[in-house]
């Protein structure tokens, strides 16, 4: 992926960083080009010194959070304890790339992709484990922050209000694709009836998975940052917790039926990665010996934090609702930009996981 979008111009993009950062820029590599568009750039003194991001897709959406907020977060975070990319630059010049951007030191090291192994390095039991208690770790580190330096920098927002922004990009989302998304909207009346009535609040990363930690190049596991906080929010921590639930598979997790789907996708993209994510899940690795149970990492997180995971069916069938509404708002953007939406048997897929969760198929 080396090609930069036609948006952005490296003469443009050479010149401003020598101007406003007084370096000069030698070479400059595309990494992501999905919700983000996101550059490494290298200069005379070091290869791959810099991380430029700017908004892509769905950015503009109530879902996420925007980017001048981002970029304040992360100088707050370099106050705490939290590993994860240093803020160098913010730039809200649009005449520059045609949006905001913001620039961070690089982080050294690799994410662990859906559905992919760990790194050969790490496929030993010993190494899993550290893998498996350093994840659970770091989120109930970010949890137990003091909340104060962040107000003001995250919005505040409680499950009902996430639920209610999500339908209404479902709403947008029907009124421009040809999915049908009603099984999405009975469980997000489901979510609106079956909401605590209470919650805590602490720091949210919003979307805290293997891929949004950068693993170091040691022999074993060295979790050298988070990454990807367009979702942070303060708001409830049990939602992360449903969303690990969600990530984490176990040996007891049920294979649910696919043969409606099979046959609706018949001739479609995506049904193989539905099938591998029914049988292996989004993290094969945690079946593998050494990993943790769910059980026994939710324990360690309760340990931690003092915080009990408690309404865990609401919370498990909220994560899976979200990421269902994350792909169907995907599929909108890509049909206005005349693309063909692509993601219909994973937006169904999380509508049956979810209401698997609902109807108690799936045990703590």
């Amino acid at each position: 992926m080396d090609t930069l979008p036609p948006s952005i111009d490296e003469d443009e993009l050479t010149s401003y960083f020598s101007t406003e950062l007084g370096v000069e820029v030698t070479e400059t590599r595309l990494l992501n080009d999905k919700l983000n568009v996101m550059l490494a750039v290298s200069t005379t003194d070091d290869e791959d010194a810099f991380i430029l991001r700017r908004p892509n897709r769905l950015r503009d959406t109530s879902l996420f959070g925007e980017l001048e907020g981002e970029y304040e977060l992360l100088q707050r975070l370099e106050e705490t304890s939290i590993p994860t990319q240093s803020p160098v630059h913010f730039c809200d010049d649009e005449s520059v790339l045609g949006e905001p951007f913001f620039v961070t030191t690089h982080l050294e090291g690799e994410t662990i992709p859906v559905g992919a192994a760990l790194p050969e390095r790490f496929q030993n039991p010993t190494a899993r484990k550290r893998v498996a208690t350093g994840f659970i770790d770091l989120l109930a580190e970010i949890h137990s922050l003091d909340i104060e330096p962040f107000e003001g920098v995250c919005e505040r927002r409680s499950p009902l209000e996430q639920v209610a922004r999500a339908t209404d990009r479902l709403d947008e989302s029907a009124r421009v694709t040809d999915h049908d998304l009603s099984s999405l909207m009975t469980i997000a009346s489901w979510l609106r009836e079956n909401a605590p009535s209470e919650s805590k609040t602490t720091l949210v990363h919003g979307d805290f998975r293997p891929s949004n930690i950068v693993f170091g190049s040691e022999n074993h596991p060295v979790f050298a940052g988070v990454i990807d906080w367009e979702t942070a929010q303060l708001g409830d921590p049990l939602t992360e917790l449903g969303y690990f639930c969600l990530y984490w598979r176990d040996e007891a997790d049920p294979t649910l039926p696919l043969s409606e789907l099979e046959s609706k996708y018949a001739d479609a993209g995506g049904i193989q990665h539905v099938r591998d994510l029914d049988e292996h899940g989004f993290t094969p690795f945690s079946l593998e010996p050494g990993s943790p149970t769910r059980r026994e990492l939710l324990a360690r997180y309760e340990r931690q934090t003092g915080i009990e995971f408690e309404h865990q069916r609401f919370y498990r069938a909220y994560s899976a609702f979200m990421l269902g509404v994350v792909w169907a708002d995907l599929d909108r953007h890509d049909v206005q930009m005349g693309s063909e939406a692509t993601r219909g048997a994973l937006i169904d897929y999380m509508s049956i996981v979810a209401d698997a969760i609902v109807r108690g198929e799936f045990r703590r």
